[in-house]
């Protein structure tokens, strides 16, 4: 039973990584789509690719995960918190996709965690989450808003006297390699955080002791899932942030996701904080509209996405303390 829960419990674990591929494409690609500076199946190739190899960067984020949030006991009720946290995520990815929202799977996965073992009785290292999960949450998206609006003015000053439609065509081939960063960021955050649930299911079940290695297989196949559902495309997301919060051209596609990768690097390597590459590519996509004229960005788009930010990581832990009610009277 005990082997049967692990192998199950890292199945949905890889399912819950191929809905964050499918979920958060659009985060790497969304703007070099719109801006028609690459076609949507050579921007979700190129983004598979690069997602893979993000996921083998580091190992900082998968630590923060698997180490720092909850506690989960040894035996079915660790099991039965991390299956039920990963239940938790996963319906929260699969509801505000259908609705084309971009919210953040990274906080769907905490809030998760979260709910599960408030309701299987056990440990949540609240100083933990609220360091390494909360006061990002809300510090990243004020960062890639006025990152985000800094790149965009600086480009402006420096093209100034450029003509418009050569200056275009450069960042149109910019924006491959700027789209390239944020995928290969968004593999470095977010194949990780899927690393951290698997290590901690080994780790009750005794496979692997905590402070170990992440194994390879545990890397290649995160990456791989991640790719794979890269690959499947979010199209409905894919619209909201390419066109409905502000018709983006060429430089301000490239002043988005440059900036969105260059925070998804340097939280992940410098501070080992699992951010939300949902939130900081929609709050650059915001700065850089601004930039245009205040009322270039469609606010009224970007309140429903904030509000659906708040709400993903209570939404998930609710949906997560349920499917551990469920599987506690089931099997537990």
């Amino acid at each position: 039973m005990d082997t049967f829960a692990l192998v199950v419990t890292i199945g949905v674990a890889l399912f819950f990584t191929y809905t964050n591929g499918f979920h958060d494409s659009a985060n790497a690609i969304a703007t070099s789509v719109s801006t028609r500076a690459l076609t949507p199946r050579a921007a979700l190739a190129m983004a598979a690719v690069m997602n893979l190899g993000g996921a083998f960067l580091g190992s900082g984020v998968a630590k923060t995960v698997s180490e720092g949030l909850i506690e989960t006991p040894e035996g079915s009720t660790g099991m039965g918190i991390l299956f039920a946290a990963l239940v938790g995520a996963i319906a929260w990815n699969l509801i505000t996709w259908y609705f084309g929202l971009p919210s953040s799977s990274s906080h769907a996965l905490f809030g998760g965690m979260v709910g599960a073992a408030l309701a299987g009785g056990t440990t949540v290292y609240w100083s933990g989450v609220m360091e390494k999960v909360v006061i990002p949450m809300f510090v990243s998206p004020i960062v890639g808003l006025v990152v985000g609006y800094l790149v965009m003015t600086a480009i402006m000053w420096i093209f100034r006297r450029a003509n418009p439609h050569k200056a275009k065509r450069g960042f149109r081939i910019a924006q491959t390699v700027s789209a390239a960063g944020m995928a290969l960021g968004h593999g470095l955050q977010d194949a990780q955080k899927t690393m951290g649930i698997v290590v901690m299911a080994l780790v009750i079940a005794d496979v692997e002791d905590y402070g170990d290695p992440i194994p390879v297989w545990v890397k290649i196949a995160c990456a791989v899932m991640l790719s794979l559902g890269t690959y499947a495309g979010g199209w409905r997301i894919m619209r909201t942030l390419g066109r409905k919060i502000i018709e983006l051209d060429p430089p301000q596609g490239f002043a988005a996701e440059t900036t969105g990768a260059s925070i998804m690097f340097t939280t992940a390597f410098l501070f080992k904080a699992p951010i939300s590459t949902t939130h900081v590519i929609t709050s650059a996509i915001m700065g850089v509209g601004a930039t245009k004229r205040v009322n270039a960005v469609r606010w009224g788009v970007a309140k429903n996405i904030v509000l659906g930010w708040f709400i993903t990581m209570p939404a998930a832990a609710v949906v997560a303390a349920a499917s551990f009610g469920i599987v506690d009277l089931a099997f537990l």
